[in-house]
């Protein structure tokens, strides 16, 4: 990836940490397009973040954003439309970075490579700038297969607790595209546990 994903300036510590403005700009887009532009204008006025919306973000915003976003729609939505709104902005988060932030040469050696080489190099370079999507989270990976990408601590997981189902449908749509692009064209990601169930971090297993 690009040394400074998403036009981001270096994250803050923990206390102040700081995430990519696609967190919130590809969720307003997927939500003004399932539930329109007034309900989304809504939402996100209720969240504390009237001001994202009527000027969408172009560089970092605090992780706390994400987490005050994500606790309203879980209080709003019901869990199906939640999960295909966080499908689609996941999904077209993924595109932005294959568009703007993952080098075209890049892209090519990897996907020239075998899948489990080609995942090491990819989570390598994820693990250089998780603040982007992690915020003050910890993010690793394990290639293999399966391939295993955890986030400890992030601030989507941080919106919910007791929840009955994992609540990370966002990171599970942009590592799939991600890995389907640029790894394993039949790759599926599913989360296998999730810190707002209880676990210590939220795991995510891609298989191919």
């Amino acid at each position: 990836m690009s040394e400074h994903p998403e036009g981001a300036e270096e994250a803050d510590g923990a206390d102040g940490a700081r995430i990519g403005p696609n967190s919130i700009t590809r969720m307003a887009d997927a939500l003004a397009a399932h539930r329109g532009r007034d309900e989304t204008a809504a939402l996100f006025e209720a969240a504390g973040l009237a001001h994202h919306w009527a000027t969408p973000p172009e560089s970092m915003v605090p992780a706390d954003d994400v987490t005050a976003l994500h606790r309203v729609l879980r209080a709003r939505l019901d869990a199906a439309a939640l999960d295909a709104v966080c499908h689609d902005a996941g999904v077209a988060t993924a595109d932005y970075l294959l568009a703007h932030r993952i080098p075209k040469p890049a892209q090519a050696v990897l996907k020239l490579m075998p899948p489990v080489p080609a995942a090491r190099m990819l989570i390598q370079a994820m693990g250089q700038h998780s603040w982007t999507f992690a915020g003050g989270g910890r993010f690793h990976g394990e290639p293999g297969k399966p391939t295993r990408l955890i986030i400890a601590d992030g601030p989507i997981q941080a919106a919910v607790s007791g929840a009955s189902a994992p609540v990370c449908a966002y990171y599970a749509a942009v590592f799939e595209r991600l890995f389907r692009v640029l790894v394993a064209r039949k790759t599926t990601v599913r989360e296998t546990a999730c810190q707002a169930m209880g676990a210590e971090a939220c795991v995510f297993e891609a298989v191919w």
